[in-house]
């Protein structure tokens, strides 16, 4: 976004012209430089450069394919300017779902796109860039750092993409939603900012070694102390951590991790929840039957732990994170 801001400024813009222009791109309408009634007037040599920068940030990203889901969500196939693509999803719920990086370090034994590894970080305009392709689309009134890539990895990119959001995109905060399989980096950056945002941990286990191999290249920060960090930073920004757990049959669905999750999260500022896993080609791994995962729900609520079993958004279309991207390379 820096880069945008100094080639506005260069061309003579002033804060209110700045804003008029992102405002606008933001809310994915096109760039006019034509004065209308409320707006401020841009100068001249601006004026005259607002078809260039809006073809410039045509080229940032483009909708490659759309692909639907029954559910009423939508995955977006994205192409950056270098030929690269990442995944965008559009929810029912006004919702987006973000990508962070082209790829993953991460490495989750589940997840289609920590097979590739990473390729390389978004800059920031590169993600809002998604929001503004959502938003020509429908309404988004919610983002979610979710997609592909760690946002702790791409830091510095994911907060100016956040402060952009809430300048120019008109989301507050608590509907700004960042995604983390849990580093201490993360929570030291985030407590100091005066935009807190909301915070969704992916735990999927309670047991560390059992972690450790789900989530072999994640920082090696035990369950225990990613709660007390999470909890710790949902004090103070006033917003509840949502709390995410992959369902995979044998594997973390078991009586043992109900009591993990009792021990852990009683009393805690958070909700529960549960994923269905999507299935990808070629992984070893089931989801549990819909009346294990109902029992998951109904025995942690019992105990007073706020649990949802949420649908995993496009599995009529093999739309776990990644997969859509897996077949365009294939494809090419």
């Amino acid at each position: 976004m820096d880069s945008l801001l100094e080639r506005l400024r260069a061309a003579g813009a002033k804060p209110v012209h700045e804003r008029r222009v992102l405002v606008n791109w933001l809310g994915g309408r096109a760039l006019d430089a034509r004065h209308s009634r409320g707006d401020a007037a841009l100068p001249a040599p601006l004026a005259r450069e607002i078809p260039a920068i809006a073809a410039e940030l045509d080229l940032v990203a483009s909708v490659d394919s759309v692909h639907p889901g029954d559910d009423a969500s939508e995955r977006l196939l994205v192409r950056l300017a270098g030929g690269r693509s990442i995944e965008t999803v559009r929810l029912p719920s006004s919702s987006l779902c973000v990508s962070t990086q082209v790829g993953c370090a991460v490495g989750c034994a589940f997840c289609m796109t920590g097979r590739e590894g990473l390729v390389r970080n978004l800059t920031s305009a590169e993600i809002v860039a998604q929001v503004v392709l959502a938003r020509r689309r429908g309404p988004v009134k919610r983002v979610v750092f979710m997609g592909m890539g760690e946002p702790a990895h791409n830091l510095d990119s994911v907060l100016e993409a956040i402060d952009a959001l809430v300048t120019w995109g008109g989301i507050g905060r608590k509907n700004l939603v960042i995604s983390t399989v849990g580093d201490r980096r993360l929570f030291a950056r985030l407590k100091d900012r005066a935009v807190k945002p909301a915070v969704a941990l992916s735990l999927h286990t309670t047991n560390a070694t059992r972690r450790r191999e789900l989530l072999p290249r994640a920082p090696a920060v035990d369950p225990d102390e990613l709660v007390a960090m999470a909890e710790e930073y949902a004090l103070a920004s006033g917003i509840p951590t949502q709390y995410q757990w992959t369902l995979l049959a044998g594997i973390n669905d078991g009586d043992d991790e109900l009591q993990g999750i009792e021990r852990l999260l009683t009393g805690r500022y958070g909700v529960l929840n549960f994923i269905p896993w999507n299935r990808i080609e070629g992984v070893p791994y089931e989801r549990p039957s819909i009346e294990r995962m109902r029992f998951l729900s109904q025995w942690l609520h019992q105990r007073g732990i706020l649990a949802k079993l949420r649908r995993s958004a496009g599995q009529d279309v093999d739309g776990a994170c990644g997969q859509l991207r897996a077949r365009k390379l294939v494809a090419t």
